[in-house]
């Protein structure tokens, strides 16, 4: 396995890509987001981008990048057969209008009962909100991804959120290269993990409390 493969932010991707089903149309955030069409194989999703573009195909090589061409996130993308262009208002009346299955967003942080921060860090400068808010509000199912720690080692996954928060809508399902989270009343459930961590391990690089489901995997890898 090369070293790009053991990337986590793909590894993340990869695993996202899992979760996606047949038909679905799907939301992808800024970050780790951006690298899901690269991984979906022959798996037919159809990717809507908030700049415009509902039938969103994999990185084109390098000779065909056209950056007239590109996503929310400023990448260069191609367009599957079928795909459709328009403009950035009709794109966010599908998302308000609930006309999203699911959301992918990245974040900065998560906290225990599920909430998301994911658009401003105190201190810095904003750029722009975007629309992860109302991604939150609008889609059918939300999942989050982010590294499970921050570079200095710090928890992604919190007690309680220090970064300003996204919305009051919890996420569904949140993956991370270390283990996959699904939401439910309120607090974290831990149903997948790697399994070269144990327990301990996970518990010793997450600050937020989670419970273990009945029927934990340790597959993911």
């Amino acid at each position: 396995m090369s070293h790009h493969e053991q990337d986590p932010r793909i590894k993340i991707a990869k695993r996202v890509a899992q979760e996606l089903r047949e038909g679905d149309i799907v939301n992808l955030g800024v970050g780790i987001p951006t690298l899901i069409p690269d991984y979906l194989g022959k798996k037919q999703v159809y990717l809507q981008s908030e700049n415009g573009l509902l039938g969103m195909g994999p990185t084109p090589p390098e000779e065909k990048i056209d950056m007239d061409l590109i996503s929310a996130s400023k990448k260069p993308v191609s367009m599957l057969p079928g795909a459709s262009l328009f403009d950035s208002a009709d794109a966010f009346a599908m998302i308000r209008g609930g006309h999203v299955d699911v959301a992918v967003l990245g974040a900065l942080q998560v906290d225990q009962s599920g909430e998301i921060a994911n658009w401003a860090v105190p201190g810095q400068r904003i750029l722009g909100v975007g629309g992860a808010m109302d991604l939150l509000a609008g889609a059918k199912k939300v999942i989050v991804t982010l590294t499970h720690q921050t570079k200095n080692g710090d928890p992604k996954l919190v007690k309680t959120l220090t970064y300003p928060r996204t919305g009051l809508r919890k996420a569904d399902l949140i993956i991370t290269e270390k283990a996959v989270f699904q939401v439910a009343d309120g607090q974290l459930i831990l149903v997948e993990k790697d399994p070269e961590l144990t327990l301990g391990q996970l518990r010793s690089i997450t600050d937020a409390h989670f419970e273990i489901a009945a029927d934990l995997s340790v597959s993911f890898k």
